[in-house]
């Protein structure tokens, strides 16, 4: 296939469109604009600033990419929004580029789904595989680490972290980090148990779900302190990577602010 471009769009020279490219009625690309082999744009789907996506996304109408940052601090500096391969991108959902008060972009990786009315805001880290349902709203900062699931209509909190297969629940209020392999639930949210559906769909040994579920019993209902878990995790021998991982994960939010290990940041 050659790259179809509809008589009403308005693509700008400057643009970089690779091989194999569908760009639909009304659509607005701007000139520090690239795009990948294989992208299709729907009709009405806007990129502008500097905006790289990669190959093979499927983009739909009223969506807008690289818009500037909602921040009101931003003087028009050059950042920047990089999207991955393979994305599912929605209706009317909004990606802002990034501020410079990070490494001055925002990015999606390869094969997520976001949803109609979704927002990311500038300087947001999306990992791959991560899926967000409908009019869930990110604020600036925050990152969502590979293979998670955010139901519909959940606020996210600037600089909170999602920590891998963890699933936030719809209309929940996210004003702290996410633990990996937790479902998350609430107004404010907190951990309710653990993600078991998808660590068995991701293959993940049954013993290591048991010793998450162990660690989620001791950190979240015994509340027993996160030193003590770990040494009754290990003369257990329940100390598997996974649960490493995520007391690792939680001994990095204990020495954040407010609950958001990322908040140490904006306290330096």
């Amino acid at each position: 296939m050659t790259t179809q471009i509809a008589q009403s769009a308005h693509v700008d020279p400057r643009a970089e469109i690779d091989a194999d490219v569908e760009i639909g009625p009304f659509c607005v690309i701007g000139p520090h604009v690239s795009i990948g082999r294989g992208t299709r744009l729907e009709n009405s789907v806007t990129l502008m600033g500097r905006c790289t996506l990669g190959a093979h996304n499927h983009i739909f109408p009223g969506t807008v990419i690289g818009g500037p940052p909602q921040d009101i601090s931003y003087r028009g500096e050059d950042t920047e929004v990089v999207i991955g391969d393979h994305n599912m991108i929605r209706e009317c959902v909004t990606i802002n580029r990034a501020t410079t008060k990070e490494d001055r972009i925002t990015s999606v990786g390869d094969r997520c789904y976001l949803m109609a009315c979704c927002h990311v805001a500038h300087d947001c880290r999306i990992g791959d595989r991560v899926i967000i349902a409908n009019g869930t709203l990110l604020g600036g900062h925050v990152h969502i680490h590979s293979d998670a699931t955010l139901s519909g209509g959940i606020g996210v909190h600037h600089f909170a972290t999602v920590g891998s297969y963890s699933f936030v629940s719809g209309l929940s209020r996210v004003l702290h980090d996410v633990p990996p392999f937790m479902l998350v639930e609430g107004s404010p949210s907190r951990p309710r148990c653990v993600n078991v559906v998808a660590l068995k769909r991701n293959q993940f040994p049954g013993d290591t779900i048991e010793a998450l579920a162990e660690a989620h019993r001791l950190l979240y209902r015994a509340k027993v302190g996160l030193d003590q878990a770990r040494e009754i995790l290990r003369s257990n021998g329940k100390l598997v990577p996974a649960v490493n991982h995520l007391l690792n994960f939680v001994q990095d939010q204990h020495e954040g602010r407010h609950g958001r290990g990322r908040e140490r940041r904006r306290a330096a």
